[in-house]
């Protein structure tokens, strides 16, 4: 399970999955009418497509990524100068590389949008001069996991820098508590699934072991198994932050869902609409990870019904694409979702320059 080549393997699928999942939603994106988002492409969607005149990303072509996918790719770009997570350097990327390609207007920028979190961080950044650690906002969105997700793959056989990390990197843009405790259970999730595991029903209970050994910022109350305290038990020591495990504890239950017989959502690209159609991070979370449950072994399925479903579908696919790449490794995913995207060759020689670091450290 974790030779060298098989860590390899996977943490280079988890970040190609997420370009893929990226440039995936960039013509269809945040179509809420399903009705309009069918007319425009047809009843089912299976690759890469171009945005329509007047909808968000117009003018960009299929493959392209979207600002999202920028930014984490300049993340990744900081992950190998730096040789793993440097807040510094990918700040002074931010300032260098991107805030100056901004206005603080939503049309505007590489990627053809620039989402809330970002443009807050520019106004009180490039407007009002403010340090980094004075800009963060309150979107309850997934912006951070887009970029930080490159974070949990990098260190993923690091728990407490990957949360550590993950944490301060979400608080720069985004500063609810909720928001960064979901943020770092992505992460740790994701983590697990580079190391080799399933996004199974036991998945959680490898992310509450790293709790109990306080490798995780997260604070727990109940015995093993969620059982109860016992009378005169002493309350556990914290071991950071986050108030709850309740974060780590929703990939297992999602997945429980998925092996149910008596629960059922068909076809799956329905699941935006149990879980909700909008950007927030507790809409998204869910669909990602019942996606990434129903088909780990079949990446093109998981992106392809993440994208089908409307709404936030970008954020949705990329999420997903992450998820399942990690899952089916570089090799599983089809060719052909490399072959176009846009400088495929140049993305997928830093997610394998990430990659190897990981797969050094998993072998140590």
């Amino acid at each position: 399970m974790n030779n060298r080549d098989d860590i390899q393997n996977r943490a280079a699928g988890a970040i190609m999955g997420a370009f893929i999942g990226d440039a995936l939603g960039l013509g269809p994106h945040w179509y809420y009418n399903l009705e309009d988002l069918r007319r425009d492409y047809g009843d089912w969607i299976d690759g890469y497509t171009d945005p329509k005149p007047g909808r968000y990303h117009e003018g960009l072509k299929a493959g392209q990524l979207s600002q999202a996918g920028v930014i984490f790719d300049l993340m990744l770009r900081s992950l190998v100068a730096a040789k793993g997570y440097d807040a510094e350097d990918f700040c002074r990327r931010l300032d260098a590389d991107l805030f100056p390609l901004l206005d603080g207007t939503p049309a505007a920028g590489p990627g053809g949008y620039t989402s809330q979190s970002i443009r807050d961080a520019w106004r009180k950044r490039v407007e009002h001069g403010l340090p980094w650690g004075e800009v963060g906002g309150h979107a309850d969105t997934t912006e951070a996991i887009e970029r930080t997700l490159a974070i949990a793959v990098r260190h993923a056989f690091e728990p407490k820098k990957l949360a550590a990390a993950i944490a301060d990197n979400t608080a720069l843009t985004q500063m609810d508590e909720t928001v960064v405790s979901m943020t770092v259970a992505y992460g740790a999730l994701l983590a697990q699934l580079v190391q080799g595991q399933r996004l199974d029903v036991e998945i959680s209970d490898k992310l509450m072991a790293l709790v109990k050994r306080c490798a995780l910022p997260f604070h727990a109350v109940t015995s093993d198994d969620l059982q109860p305290p016992r009378p005169g038990q002493p309350d556990p020591p914290r071991a950071g932050r986050f108030a709850s495990p309740d974060a780590l504890l929703t990939p297992s239950c999602i997945a429980a869902a998925v092996g149910d017989p008596g629960v059922r959502i068909e076809p799956p690209w329905k699941v935006s609409l149990v879980y909700g159609m909008p950007c927030a991070i507790y809409h998204q979370l869910p669909a990602a990870y019942y996606l990434s449950a129903q088909f780990a072994d079949d990446f093109e399925a998981a992106v392809l019904h993440a994208v089908n479903g409307g709404g936030q579908n970008m954020a949705r696919a990329m999420l997903t694409g992450a998820l399942t790449g990690a899952q089916v490794g570089l090799s599983g995913i089809p060719q052909r979702f490399i072959d176009g995207l846009e400088n495929a060759g140049e993305l997928q020689q830093r997610a394998e320059q990430v990659a190897s670091a990981v797969a050094a450290e998993g072998r140590r």
